[in-house]
Order: structure tokens, then C-alpha cells, then sequence
């Protein structure tokens, strides 16, 4: 377990050399165990607790991985950001890396393979199944097949058919390739939402007008969804974590900006509207069923 030092920095395990800058991520595991709980954190660990919360350790297959000397931080630091719990099989686990790409477990997070064929490397060649840079930005699964998961890399939009084995690129007709969040539909399959972003070095919506892009084939086509969004002299960022979706039917689109906008649409990125302006950056959103 871990508890933060009065000094305010956290020790990895004795020997590892290393400090807990910030953790990433929370992700529950209820098909693993009724209160199994991850922690992805900075620099690129997994932790894991067993009592909800209470106390955590570290995955140490993953923080003592043979290629983590060839892992490279991106701007936002060396995050382990996304967490995937396979929704059928509890012994598959798969962790997204900035920027060391994706990395997959079979066996509950005894091992781990680098799962990156096919990406296309940060100014590296079309096809790299080598590590770094790889910077993975956001991963979903599909809501109906599970061995389908969505990519929004650095840069590169991608999809999987086979849990991470090849990556096939899916950008084409989307106005940019760049982008940090992505959501899938909850209960549709080959449904998912993007919101591009002009460029890695101007990272706002496309000549100024805010966009959701919609794909309804598993990334075949793209349509834009903006009615309701300003559409004008918008010079923001949406974070990868900062766009989600309740479990309604229709389903509910959230997302919020770093400007501290946040937006809400209840017909599936039909018709959108703003439900709260000059909030702090939002660097999260989250759609919570209240009973």
C-alpha cells in the first residue's frame, strides 16, 4: 500500500528509483473481484487494490517491464492514462501509455505485451511495431464486441478487430487526425465520438467551430455533429478524459473544455447546449447514475 509522505512525494517500492508524480486514472474491476480497484499513474505504473480503494500496490510485472527504458514521457509526463478491463475475460487487462503506446495483459497483469502493430509512430515510419515514441491519447471498447477497441493516438485515429493484436487506421474522412478524447456509444455497436482538434502544435477546434464526430460503421465513415456548438472563435482543448457518455436511452454526450465550458447533449450528438460557462479548466467528465 501507499500513503502520501509529508512531503508530499510518493515512493514507488524500494530500488525502483523512481516518485509518484500524479495518478491518471480509476478504473473498477468488478468482474475481477467485488472490490478490486486500478490506478494508473505517473511515470507509467498500474496499481492495484483489493479493498476498494483503501490500499493499493503496485503491478510490479508492469513497473519492472523490460522495455521501460525505452518508454519516453510525452507533454503531460510518462502517464499510464487509460485502463481497459476486458468486459468478458477478468485475466485480460489492457493500459494505455503516454508514450509508450499500449500494452495488454492475458494472464491478470502477471505479464505484459507491447500491443502496437500497426500504429504509426510520432514522426517515426507508417507501420511500427516497436516501441516509442507511441503516444496512445484514449482507448473505448466497442459496446458490443469487446475484441473491437478504439484508438485515438498521437497522431492517428485506429481500430482493433483482433484485442490489440494489429491496429487498422480510421481517419480517413475526419478533418483531423489529431484529437485527445474519445467515447463510444454504450450500447450501439460500431459507435463511436471524436473531437478533433487542428494540430499537435494548435490544439483547438478546426478554424475555430466545435465539432463532434460521429461514426456509426466502426470508423468506415465520419459525420459531423454540431448543432448547438459555437461555431466561431473557439480556442480550446477537450482532454482525454474531459468527453463521456451516460447509459440512457438515447444516450447522453458530455464533454468540457479547458476554457471551462461544458456541454450536454441528450439525443446522442444530435442537438447540443451549454450547461455551465467560466468553470476552472475541466480536465474530467464523468456521467454518474444516481439511484
Amino acid at each position: 500500500s501507499w500513503h502520501e509522505p509529508e512531503d508530499g512525494n510518493v515512493k514507488f517500492p524500494p530500488g525502483s528509483g523512481l516518485t509518484l508524480n500524479a495518478v491518471w486514472a480509476l478504473e473498477p474491476a468488478p468482474l475481477i473481484g467485488p472490490e478490486v480497484v486500478f490506478a494508473g499513474a505517473d511515470p507509467a505504473a498500474l496499481y492495484r487494490s483489493d479493498d476498494r480503494g483503501e490500499t493499493f500496490r503496485p503491478v510490479e510485472s508492469l513497473l519492472n517491464h523490460h522495455e521501460r527504458p525505452y518508454w519516453m514521457p510525452g507533454a503531460g509526463g510518462l502517464c499510464l492514462h487509460t485502463i481497459l478491463i476486458h468486459p468478458r475475460d477478468p485475466e485480460r487487462i489492457m493500459v494505455g501509455i503516454s508514450s509508450a503506446g499500449m500494452y495488454r495483459s492475458d494472464d491478470g497483469g502477471e505479464s505484459w505485451t507491447r500491443r502496437n502493430n500497426g500504429v504509426k509512430m510520432d514522426g517515426g515510419p507508417p507501420h511500427a511495431p516497436h516501441f516509442g515514441p507511441q503516444c496512445a491519447h484514449k482507448m473505448r471498447f466497442d459496446a458490443k464486441n469487446p475484441e473491437r477497441i478504439y484508438l485515438q493516438n498521437h497522431p492517428g485515429v485506429y481500430r482493433t478487430d483482433d484485442g490489440g493484436d494489429s491496429w487498422i487506421d480510421i481517419h480517413e474522412g475526419l478533418p483531423s487526425e489529431f484529437g485527445f478524447p474519445l467515447v463510444a456509444h454504450p450500447s450501439r455497436g460500431d459507435t463511436a465520438y471524436l473531437i478533433p482538434l487542428e494540430s499537435d502544435n494548435f490544439r483547438v477546434p478546426i478554424e475555430g467551430a466545435v465539432k463532434v464526430w460521429r461514426t456509426r460503421d466502426a470508423g468506415e465513415s465520419w459525420e459531423a455533429l454540431g448543432k448547438g456548438l459555437p461555431n466561431r472563435d473557439c480556442y480550446f482543448s477537450v482532454l482525454r478524459d474531459a468527453f463521456a457518455s451516460d447509459r440512457l436511452d438515447p444516450a447522453g454526450l458530455y464533454f468540457g473544455t479547458r476554457g471551462g465550458q461544458l456541454f450536454a447533449s441528450r439525443d446522442e450528438g444530435e442537438n447540443w447546449n451549454s450547461i455551465a460557462d467560466w468553470l476552472p479548466a475541466v480536465l474530467c467528465v464523468k456521467a454518474v447514475e444516481v439511484a
